[in-house]
């Protein structure tokens, strides 16, 4: 293998690109980019990997570009795709708030959304917080008016106005109280605002006012005065004082703070001279990269979906030896001239350190709650063992639930917490197999546990490599908690012998009064409730029911929409289309003769044989 990276290294090009690292099961595990591929890719053999191990390397792929601008925007849609885990990430991007206006509807929508990828709509954010959205859209909804209503069309069936309307918050354009035209320029002035064109808009609504009052409108002069005076409450409130006399006009202020795996940047965005916004992004930083590579890369990824781009970008010193690479690749997507400067006196330097106090702030947060949560973690899987008399700690806790509705669809749900956090990828779901009259969770409970051990046996000897291993079902648990009172621990404990033979501890928790019970035990144990390790089974608890009721949702949910179609070998989705529309409702399909069924476009003779005999065997 190192004689094949070897050959693949002496092809590769000592020009701009982006090369790829993948493991040996094809996965991307880092992307980079560089002005020569070839050297770069050198340097992370000659020294210290950049994945932790050149040993996880077994293939290098690359793509060459004009120039390393460009290939910094390609890198990051390389990175976007694959998600590699060793390349320095905004933390958890995909989930990050934005705010949308529906331009492809007749009356626009403005709301709250985490997807930004229709191109006939337009998206302001990312905002650090979904509650710092929701707040902005409140303050849109004081200073403008517009609908709130779901669907492309605005208003409800009965056609009468919603609260809304009465509490002006909306124009009623659902009714006709408002035109098409002047509900759209409605909508761009809420699009100019959250683009921080706040004096355009002020001055927009100054002129309609004297309008309104020349015209003797005096309510409506009153309205759009009280809506000018807001916004130049929030524009007085926002202005950024300046040493030096001059405000700075259009501008993002970034500040970065590093501490071991971890970053935080944050953007002071001022428009028209006014702070419009201050927000904060936690990056990944595995590999310890210095401060100059994850300013660029969290300038590649920020500015990759936001918005609009500024005309300038104010950064530290560090990224002196980028900066004009850097601005060359955002002047391409922004479409005209971007400058990234490094700010060395005055007040932008003032405003960038300032970004960057805040940016370490930011991290010693962050690093203080997670020591903390982590402690909590501790404390309470301590707590568990000690009050349990268990010989080690419990760092593998599987949690049972079964859930139903009446009779069918019952369900099952095994949830794992390690360490006292939940391991969401070794969670499992299970469909109740046994054909019982009624509900009966003991029996629920008993097949599944029953499932389970049977998976522990087969999968435990297998190897690691196995693909026939399943990591979850072959990790042995050091405490099974299955939902319920003393009932369905028996039940538990009829089958769950070959693991308690191996150290496994079983308990049951009584939702009523949060009772734990233990086999061979005839009352709860005297554990407080709000004590560290019951807290613990409870989260475990209530994880399990989520789990196990959400299955169940999804499986009557599936049921409700099927049809005879589904059970037909041989008929898909066009085929049940063309018979639907060919006989008009399934009833009349299930009158019809062989030979009408293969007069349908698209079903052939014999396969409509065949349906009409499996829709008309005996039973």
């Amino acid at each position: 293998m190192e004689e094949t990276l070897a050959q693949q290294r002496k092809r590769l090009p000592d020009e701009p690109g982006v090369y790829l690292f993948k493991n040996a099961g094809g996965e991307v595990i880092y992307v980079g980019k560089s002005v020569s591929i070839k050297k770069r890719v050198a340097s992370h053999f000659s020294g210290k990997s950049p994945v932790g191990s050149s040993g996880q390397i077994e293939q290098v792929d690359f793509m060459v570009t004009a120039t390393e601008a460009e290939a910094l925007i390609v890198e990051q849609q390389f990175i976007r795709s694959y998600r590699p885990r060793f390349n320095i990430r905004l933390r958890d991007d995909k989930s990050y708030p934005y705010i949308g206006v529906s331009l492809d509807e007749e009356f626009p929508r403005v709301y709250f959304t985490r997807e930004k990828h229709r191109r006939d709509r337009r998206y302001f954010g990312p905002y650090a917080s979904p509650r710092h959205t929701r707040d902005t859209l409140e303050l849109l909804g004081r200073l403008f008016q517009y609908r709130t209503c779901d669907g492309p069309e605005p208003g409800r069936r009965s056609g009468v106005p919603c609260l809304d309307y009465y509490i002006k918050r909306c124009q009623a354009p659902c009714v006709g109280k408002i035109s098409k035209e002047e509900y759209r320029r409605n909508i761009d002035a809420i699009m100019d605002f959250l683009g921080g064109n706040y004096r355009s808009v002020a001055d927009e609504i100054e002129q309609k006012m004297k309008e309104a009052a020349a015209d003797h409108e005096f309510e409506r002069a009153a309205a759009l005065r009280d809506k000018l005076r807001s916004i130049q409450a929030l524009m007085e409130k926002r202005t950024i004082a300046t040493k030096s006399g001059h405000s700075i006009e259009t501008a993002d202020i970034v500040g970065v703070a590093l501490a071991d795996q971890a970053a935080n940047a944050q953007v002071l965005q001022v428009r028209d001279g006014i702070l419009a916004e201050r927000q904060g992004f936690y990056l990944d930083n595995k590999e310890e990269a210095p401060e100059e590579e994850v300013i660029e890369q969290f300038l590649a990824q920020y500015y990759s979906s936001v918005a609009t781009i500024p005309p300038l970008i104010v950064v530290s010193p560090a990224m002196a030896g980028k900066a004009d690479m850097v601005a060359e690749a955002l002047s391409t997507q922004r479409g005209s001239k971007v400058e990234v400067r490094t700010a060395m006196r005055g007040d932008k330097r003032r405003l960038r350190e300032l970004a960057e106090r805040n940016a370490k702030l930011a991290l010693t947060r962050d690093q203080l709650r997670k020591e903390r949560t982590q402690a909590q973690r501790v404390d309470a899987v301590s707590d568990l063992r000690e009050r349990l008399g268990m010989e080690n700690l419990p760092m593998r806790i599987e949690g049972f639930d079964i859930s139903n509705l009446g009779a069918t669809h019952i369900v099952a749900s095994m949830v794992v917490f390690e360490g006292g956090a939940p391991k969401k990828a070794h969670y499992r779901k299970f469909a109740i197999r046994g054909v019982v009259a009624d509900p009966d969770d003991f029996a629920s409970m008993e097949e599944v546990l029953g499932r389970r051990v049977r998976a522990y046996l087969e999968q435990a000897d297998l190897s690691p490599h196995d693909k026939e291993r399943d990591e979850s079902f072959a990790s042995l648990p050091d405490l099974i908690m299955v939902d319920g009172g003393k009932g369905q621990l028996s039940a538990a404990m009829e089958v769950l012998g070959p693991l308690v033979e191996r150290g496994t501890v079983v308990v049951s928790l009584a939702k009523r009064l949060e009772e734990i019970y233990v086999p061979g035990a005839s009352v709860p144990l005297d554990i407080p409730k709000n004590a560290e390790g019951s807290r613990l089974l409870q989260r475990v608890r209530d994880e399990a029911h989520r789990f196990a009721l959400t299955f169940h949702r999804q499986r009557r949910s599936r049921s409700m929409t099927s049809s005879i179609f589904d059970n037909l070998a041989g008929v898909g989705l066009v085929r049940k289309k063309a018979l639907l529309d060919h006989f008009g409702t399934p009833e009349a399909f299930l009158r019809a003769s062989a030979d009408e069924i293969a007069a349908v476009p698209g079903i052939p003779g014999k396969l409509a044989r065949e349906i009409h005999r499996q829709l008309h065997r005996i039973g």
